[in-house]
């Protein structure tokens, strides 16, 4: 998926929103745990209610991994859904990052073998960990900048000898490996203030946001720290939409979640004019 076709679906759909599909079949409600394919049935229930509100859907691979050869089925399986339903950019959070023919190999897999759109990236280990991921058309490298953990501070946060922190001088650089047009960064929710900065930092990339929701990040301020004129943000919300309501109810719950989400992002985009 193209930057013009991503914004042409946040136009269309006047919406921001990323749905993450960090699935556990333990909360998964009982009706579904009688299929045989839990996680998968969950997740098409849950694409098939929210895709007209969002315009990108975030997997992420660890709760699909720790179910093994099943676990990777239902990823497959998850990702060919969400492609039957159109425009709709799909992320891999993944949190790769090596070198060389290793992260060749991992472009393969993710871009090639899963067809996904986009995969989250460690830039710890430099350029050549992101370099087979750029320069791909329709395909994102999606950099890790500055999270929404308490325990960003432990590293991002370090301040260097020009006394800027960390995670600054690694935007800074990782921003001239790639383009506006194929490289994103993870910016959390948890710290509009950080947001802000980045945002005058790095004004024409696209920032996917989690920590809304749940983890207590703040819509509005987000909207308020990094929107931009083609909107540059990927919010997302994975729990709060997932596990919105109980039972029978958690589909139609989930639904409300997601259209109230994009309401609110509808209200902000046209109070900018972005739409």
């Amino acid at each position: 998926m193209t930057r013009a076709d991503l914004v042409s679906a946040i136009r269309r759909k006047k919406s921001l929103l990323c749905v993450g599909l960090d699935t556990e079949e333990h909360l998964v409600p009982d009706h579904f745990r009688e299929e045989s394919h839990p996680v998968r049935a969950f997740n098409e229930a849950i694409v098939e209610v929210t895709h007209p509100f969002a315009v990108a859907y975030k997997l992420n691979l660890a709760f699909y991994e720790a179910l093994g050869d099943q676990g990777w089925l239902d990823l497959e399986a998850t990702i060919s859904y969400i492609r039957s339903k159109g425009d709709l950019l799909i992320i891999a959070d993944a949190k790769r990052g090596d070198i060389g023919n290793t992260a060749r190999k991992y472009a393969e897999a993710f871009f090639d073998r899963l067809d996904v759109d986009a995969i989250t990236l460690s830039p710890y280990m430099g350029r050549d960990s992101i370099a087979p991921f750029v320069g791909r058309s329709g395909k994102w490298a999606i950099v890790l900048g500055v999270t929404s953990n308490a325990g960003a501070e432990d590293v991002q946060f370090i301040r260097t000898e020009n006394g800027r922190p960390l995670y600054e001088t690694v935007m800074r650089s990782t921003a001239r490996w790639g383009s506006p047009d194929d490289l994103m960064f993870v910016v959390g929710a948890t710290r509009p203030e950080v947001l802000a900065q980045v945002r005058a930092l790095l004004p024409d990339h696209f920032f996917l946001v989690p920590g809304v929701g749940a983890q207590g990040g703040d819509l509005d301020a987000v909207l308020d720290a990094g929107l931009i004129a083609d909107g540059g943000l990927l919010i997302n919300s994975s729990r709060g939409v997932l596990y919105a309501g109980p039972g029978e109810q958690a589909i139609p719950a989930a639904r409300a979640a997601a259209r109230a989400l994009q309401e609110s992002m509808r209200r902000s985009m046209e109070s900018k004019g972005v739409i």
